[in-house]
């Protein structure tokens, strides 16, 4: 599940700050596959809000510490992150079990994925769980993921 993209490099560099204060921007940067620019945008908006704070470490280097809230922020970020992925979980568990019930219905007994990733992994869980067997057929019913849907090709029996 994609996380906003300011959401996902909040967390990533409020992680990668907690784990190395003495990060630069432009390795944050690298890491973190941005433009300097855009992270230096990001740690000013965590400053801001009072989840970083900066020290000068030396002359040119700075130190960069999360703060309590900080934490509390990245807590936040973490358990929203989980429930939405949890959420994504169930109801694509949900649906796959809707349209093995049609494949049930037309009378097969297994199907074939297309597509991969984590929603084809939860595709091969659930036809497990239903008894469906995964073949790679030509003349059966398919279940294609596309992005984070997954849609039924029906054949006829």
């Amino acid at each position: 599940m994609e996380l906003p993209t300011d959401t996902a490099r909040d967390m990533g560099l409020l992680e990668k700050i907690e784990n190395d204060p003495d990060v630069t921007q432009a390795s944050l940067a690298t890491q973190l596959g941005v433009a300097v620019g855009t992270v230096n945008w990001h740690i000013k908006r965590l400053i801001a809000k009072g989840y970083v704070k900066v020290k000068r470490a030396e002359r040119k280097k700075l130190k960069y510490i999360i703060t309590p809230e900080g934490i509390a922020f990245r807590a936040h970020l973490t358990v929203d992150y989980i429930e939405q992925s949890m959420l994504l979980y169930r109801r694509t568990r949900q649906r796959v079990r809707d349209l093995l019930a049609d494949v049930k219905r037309a009378g097969f007994d297994c199907v074939r994925i297309t597509g991969d990733g984590d929603i084809a992994d939860i595709c091969r869980l659930t036809c497990l769980e239903q008894g469906i067997a995964i073949s790679e057929q030509a003349n059966i019913p398919v279940l294609e993921i596309k992005e984070l849907k997954v849609h039924l090709r029906q054949i006829a029996p």
